[in-house]
């Protein structure tokens, strides 16, 4: 039969308990480097602990979907840039062809040169960034337009899809990072005709007229091409705005980033300086304990009763 400790006893076990509890706690902050690892470790801030973790994972795919949107935004951008020097050649050709001393032989000439610019054209408008074509819109895997020199415009439009996606700011809100080839190049009335900004369909036409020499249909054409270079500079105007405002929403994700990762670590990091001083000195007074107790004189009933004579 175990009889109940003596209070002297019992509160050396409790302070040894008490010490031992310090010392475990301490050994896991050193070797972890957290002073939470399980949510006994501290009740009160796991529900904290675990509402940032979420927050630092959401704004870690944010920035993810902010990254690879400048990526496919800087691509467009360097495209629109090169087709609006295009344009501004077109014009130019367009002058040419339009001069009192042009003929039906240099207008040809100049055709050749036209189509090849719509070829061009057609190639930026199908733009890439690794397999995903930069203004294919929602459907961003087919191709937007190839080159068919029967067609009214000179292309054929492969994809139709629009363009809805739109990527999340952290600060609030979200916006459209995108446009299609559909609505940059090949702008269409509500009745389904070419727009005067329709860049295929004025280059097509400039190169009709350059190539029956018709004087008339150049010098209209040259109305529709600044149109279309007018069309280029407005999206182009877009990306350069959306290329701001993703760089303000990646500044801002960076710095939340950072503020999260810091509350976090303030809930979980444990302090090693102070860790390793509480290890010390819990084994410490751990072994003085223990040599203390061995010194208490222990003495029972029996060391009061005298010898029998």
């Amino acid at each position: 039969m175990i009889l109940n400790l003596n209070a002297q006893s019992q509160q050396f076990l409790d302070d040894i308990n008490d010490i031992q509890q310090t010392i475990n706690t301490a050994t896991n902050q050193v070797s972890s480097g957290y002073k939470v690892t399980v949510a006994s470790d501290d009740p009160d801030v796991v529900s904290e602990l675990l509402q940032l973790r979420s927050n630092l994972a959401m704004n870690t795919q944010v920035t993810s979907n902010i990254s690879a949107a400048t990526s496919n935004v800087n691509v467009a951008e360097t495209s629109l840039s090169q087709a609006n020097q295009l344009m501004t050649t077109a014009i130019s050709l367009a002058a040419q062809g339009a001069t009192a001393t042009s003929t039906a032989s240099s207008n040809q000439e100049l055709a050749g040169q036209v189509q090849v610019i719509l070829e061009q054209m057609v190639s930026y408008a199908n733009t890439q960034s690794g397999e995903t074509y930069v203004f294919g819109g929602d459907d961003p895997t087919t191709q937007p337009y190839q080159v068919d020199s029967s067609s009214g415009n000179g292309v054929d439009q492969l994809n139709t899809a629009s363009s809805t996606a739109q990527v999340q700011n952290p600060a609030g809100g979200s916006f459209s990072v995108s446009e299609t080839a559909q609505q940059i190049f090949d702008a269409r009335n509500s009745d389904g005709s070419y727009a005067n900004d329709n860049v295929f369909a004025a280059l097509t036409n400039l190169y009709n007229g350059l190539m029956s020499n018709n004087q008339t249909a150049i010098t209209n054409s040259t109305t529709q091409l600044q149109a279309a270079a007018d069309q280029i500079n407005d999206c182009l105007a877009f990306y350069g705005t959306v290329q701001d405002q993703l760089q303000d929403a990646s500044t801002y994700a960076s710095n939340y980033n950072t503020q999260l990762q810091t509350q976090i670590g303030s809930l979980q990091d444990a302090d090693i300086t102070a860790a390793s001083l509480e290890l010390t000195e819990g084994t410490t007074q751990l072994q003085a304990a223990y040599e203390v107790e061995a010194k208490i004189p222990q003495s029972s009933l029996f060391d009061y009763l005298a010898p029998a004579s």
